[in-house]
């Protein structure tokens, strides 16, 4: 479990950096970042794919998409929906955007919580409900306040979801379906890198700025890599838990990369905030009493046993 919780914190922080270091990307723009993330983090996740002998999931899929051609554009409707939100992680640190991106993680669980009993009739745990309306009572106060919420929070928060409802659906949850994904968006990244001007001069021209694309493709790779170590290593409940570390460092990050909240921002942020700690809380409680429902069910097949 150590190593599990570990994994998952450095996973967090990897990707906490990756979003500091974006501003540090310039001259490129959000496109041709976009463009060189995928294409420096494709040959690791290809080396991590091969190394945990998982290159048969690629083969699985090809033949299935061999015995269903529209399975394909599902795949590339796939990828194009990863791409945005890849896209817009690396673009909105360099355009003062991170704060809304931010809020968009910390929203995202809720709505996959509520997602979940829309979509697949999961039922609402009381504190699921509680952190469900704390979140809309946030959400409407920023409508009212500013007329609507960010379209970068939206994206995450919504764009999301529907991704992991489109690759639960086609069954692609695995690191061979995020490597398909990836794969089919070279030729936009390719694109994104050569179209005129081509960024290729000035990447390759450039050492340190190379060497920033290299270290971004391999800490993406990396706390790909951490992220699904710990989801086998830790319990559910507390994995579910640490993923809220992420959110929390890119609102650091933001707040690091000179952002600040507008003052009637507070309203939406504190609910929001409210929401995620009843999540929080209710993940602890059901660590903690997971035990000891597990001792009576032991104790009581025992006794069941005995007589």
């Amino acid at each position: 479990m150590l190593k599990g919780v570990i994994a998952s914190v450095l996973a967090s922080v990897l990707f906490g950096v990756i979003y500091w270091i974006s501003p540090f990307l310039k001259p490129l723009g959000g496109e041709e970042i976009y463009g060189w993330r995928v294409l420096a983090t494709l040959p690791f996740t290809t080396v991590l794919l091969l190394w945990r002998g998982e290159w048969t999931q690629v083969r699985a899929l090809a033949e299935r998409v061999r015995e269903r051609p529209a399975l394909g554009a599902a795949l590339v409707l796939s990828a194009a929906m990863v791409g945005v939100q890849l896209w817009l992680f690396m673009w909105a640190p360099m355009a003062g955007r991170a704060l809304p991106v931010s809020l968009g993680y910390f929203l995202l669980p809720l709505v996959m919580v509520l997602a979940g009993g829309v979509l697949y009739r999961e039922r609402l745990s009381g504190p699921h409900k509680l952190a469900t309306a704390l979140a809309a009572a946030g959400v409407g106060a920023e409508l009212l306040r500013a007329g609507g919420v960010s379209w970068e929070t939206w994206v995450v928060a919504v764009g999301y979801p529907l991704y992991f409802a489109l690759r639960r659906r086609l069954r692609t949850e695995k690191l061979g379906g995020h490597w398909v994904d990836m794969a089919l968006a070279v030729p936009v990244a390719v694109y994104f890198v050569l179209r005129a001007p081509s960024t290729l001069p000035v990447v390759t021209g450039d050492l340190p700025l190379a060497a920033l694309v290299l270290v971004v493709g391999v800490l993406s790779a990396v706390a790909l890599a951490l992220y699904m170590a710990a989801s086998q290593l830790l319990p559910m409940g507390l994995f579910g838990l640490l993923t809220y570390v992420e959110p929390v460092l890119l609102v650091v990050v933001a707040l690091l990369l000179g952002e600040r909240l507008a003052p009637g921002q507070w309203v939406l942020y504190g609910l929001v905030f409210t929401a995620v700690g009843v999540l929080v809380a209710d993940a602890l409680r059901q660590m903690v009493c997971a035990p000891s429902m597990e001792k009576k069910l032991k104790k009581s097949d025992a006794t069941a046993d005995a007589d």
